[in-house]
């Protein structure tokens, strides 16, 4: 069946979070039947927030996890959280959810104050890197789990909870996989399952963990595009954490990113890949160039030689000069703003990467058109074409 003839979710209603974690009896308690914050009209969705994270600190043994954390969730955006590992992801997602507790701020979700608010009345589904799907029961009854734990004046009739089940297995390109086990489905298999009983409570937010971070990198590809397929299909709010660069730029209408418990940046894929706040921003999102630069009269000067890149207004004195691989232009040995000796070249799509070895041991990379001819050990000169000036220290 293709995904594009498959019927849409009904639209959310009020229900339990999802009960894919092992803290399913938290999860799928709760007898809620109203939502606890207000949803958003269409014509609202461009101003409102579905989450807003305010202040929020978390310490773990003295060290800070999270730092004053703020950051707005729009209603249907799929927002990546991204960033290293022990960069918080993971802690502000599960503070999120209800399954930690910040130490300082407020979780408030359509303008209602959540912090304090039990993990089952926040209508969230969660989705973690390892699936925790119960072993012993086939994949219909994982994913109705939710359904059928509800108290009984909520819960859905057996005829409608096998309808959702199915129409979920169809949503996630799984249909005739309703009598399986866990251990007869492949790992993205075991993920689809995992998200469809996130699903199937009808969650106004949707939290996703890693969501790909133990597949395989061909299956991860595939499941990128899948997954934003099904954000379209069904609109909910979606969070989700990662650490792969092109998995979030791919994905996400808009990219968080943290470091060491701190917000760097959020903004689109094009605004933090062209525009980066902060030189771990710069770093992190690519390949990058640091040079010691000199700003004098509104110029960029690197090793005593003008660049065209544009300083910040009222910047003089020393900075720093961050390029990307296409900032850079190969010349001739003893021409250009800086100077180096080649230590690999290899071809990337219809250009060459040039590994530059410079003077101080360290290294760094340029692009350059497959026609150029270079050859490893050859001195090589290196003009600068744009940039990013940042002060540091």
């Amino acid at each position: 069946m293709s995904i594009t003839s498959l019927r849409p979710l009904p639209s959310p209603r009020s229900s339990l979070a999802s009960p894919s974690s092992p803290w399913h009896s938290n999860l799928s308690s709760s007898g809620v039947t109203e939502p606890i914050y207000p949803v958003a009209h269409t014509a609202e969705r461009s101003r409102a927030v579905d989450i807003r994270i305010a202040g929020v600190t978390k310490n773990f043994a003295g060290s800070a996890a999270l730092h004053d954390v703020n950051l707005e969730v729009r209603p249907g955006e799929l927002l990546a959280l991204l960033g290293p590992s022990g960069s918080g992801k993971t802690t502000l997602l599960r503070i999120i959810a209800g399954l930690a507790e910040a130490d300082r701020g407020q979780v408030f979700f359509g303008g209602v104050d959540a912090t304090s608010l039990p993990v089952q009345k926040r209508q969230v589904g969660f989705v973690f890197q390892h699936y925790a799907l119960f072993k012993h029961m086939s994949v219909a009854d994982n994913i109705a789990y939710g359904l059928q734990v509800r108290e009984r004046a909520n819960r859905p009739s057996k005829a409608e909870i096998r309808r959702r089940t199915l129409e979920l297995l169809d949503l996630v390109q799984l249909p005739g996989y309703e009598s399986r086990f866990p251990a007869q489905l492949s790992g993205g298999q075991r993920q689809r399952v995992a998200l469809a009983r996130a699903l199937a409570v009808e969650p106004r937010v949707l939290l996703l963990d890693e969501p790909f971070g133990a597949l395989d990198a061909k299956v991860r590809k595939d499941l990128r595009a899948w997954l934003r397929d099904i954000h379209e299909r069904t609109g909910k709010t979606t969070v989700f954490v990662t650490h792969d660069q092109d998995e979030a730029l791919e994905l996400a209408d808009r990219v968080a990113v943290l470091n060491r418990g701190h917000l760097e940046q959020v903004g689109s894929p094009d605004d933090v890949q062209d525009h980066p706040a902060t030189p771990f921003a710069m770093t992190f999102l690519g390949q990058a160039a640091r040079f010691n630069a000199d700003i004098r009269d509104g110029r960029v000067l690197v090793n005593g030689k003008p660049t065209p890149v544009v300083a910040p207004k009222a910047t003089i004195g020393q900075a720093s000069l961050y390029c990307r691989p296409w900032h850079l232009k190969p010349v001739l040995a003893g021409h250009g703003h800086h100077q180096g000796i080649i230590s690999g070249v290899r071809r990337l799509g219809s250009m060459r990467r040039i590994e530059v070895l410079q003077a101080d041991g360290t290294k760094l990379e340029v692009e350059a058109p497959l026609v150029t001819n270079l050859s490893v050990g050859e001195e090589i000169g290196l003009d600068i074409l744009d940039g990013v000036i940042f002060r540091e220290g």
